[in-house]
């Protein structure tokens, strides 16, 4: 056995149980890191994960230091800042390109020459977008001189339309069938637009059998801006409704 094999073998105990092997570090060691860290002081300053994982003990027996009490409680609190803001940033560039993917939705608004045409380009961005199941534009005449209409659509919907912003969560089962038709019964989560065209008021839905997909936390003014400039768009031909559901979701991987 060569020298340098002898003393890796010397430095490796094993337990009598069959145990990981520990690194027995001896003073050649200890003489060989000291000489590295005097000749390169910024060692540290280049790595400072490194300085962050090091946990240096105190004399202070089996007892634990209140030094090393609150390293750890500040290790543990910058670990928790870290993983908050790898979400932020990924919801942040999810957002993004959402953002992007409407605006070119917008942008084929502008250019669609009837209802039929908005059906379609509503139908084909909203369910992959979204990753969702099921869509709805529902429209109906505004309230005249002659009073409020009475049909389901208008008294689920006279509040929400109201407040003229969008919302997301759970959608009662009532509210999903006069949107969906059938298939809201399946519906677990929706995003709820409202839609103003002139003559016409109305929602625009996208729902999903997921009950975390749209949750009530979530932003809305994207959806605010398309609900707007859908409703400006209307105003221009005749409304129509359209709807559309999926058996299953169109998975567009975000970034």
């Amino acid at each position: 056995m060569s020298s340098e094999a002898r003393s890796s073998h010397e430095r490796r105990v094993v337990s009598s149980q069959g145990a990981p092997p520990e690194t027995v570090v001896d003073d050649a060691d200890d003489e060989r890191v000291a000489a590295y860290l005097k000749q390169h002081p910024e060692f540290l300053l280049r790595n400072p994960a490194v300085l962050a994982e090091l946990e240096i003990p105190h004399p202070s027996g089996p007892a634990v230091s209140l030094i090393e009490r609150q390293v750890r409680v500040l290790r543990q609190e910058l670990e928790a800042e870290r993983q908050r803001l790898t979400h932020l940033v990924a919801r942040a560039r999810e957002y993004e390109a959402l953002s992007e993917r409407l605006h070119q939705l917008v942008l084929k608004l502008f250019a669609a020459q009837d209802s039929a045409q908005v059906c379609a380009l509503l139908k084909d961005t909203l369910l992959s977008e979204f990753a969702a199941e099921a869509m709805a534009l529902k429209l109906f005449q505004a309230e005249s001189e002659s009073g409020p209409r009475r049909d389901p659509l208008t008294l689920a919907f006279r509040g929400f339309l109201d407040h003229r912003q969008s919302l997301c969560g759970a959608l009662n089962q009532d509210k999903a069938q006069i949107l969906f038709g059938d298939q809201g019964a399946m519906i677990r989560s929706a995003a709820v637009v409202p839609v103003h065209a002139g003559g016409h008021v109305g929602v625009l839905a996208i729902g999903s059998r997921d009950p975390d997909r749209f949750r009530a936390e979530m932003g809305t003014d994207l959806l605010d801006r398309l609900g707007e400039i859908l409703g400006h768009k209307l105003r221009l031909m005749t409304p129509m409704e359209c709807g559309e559901t999926l058996e299953q979701p169109t998975q567009v991987p975000l970034p």
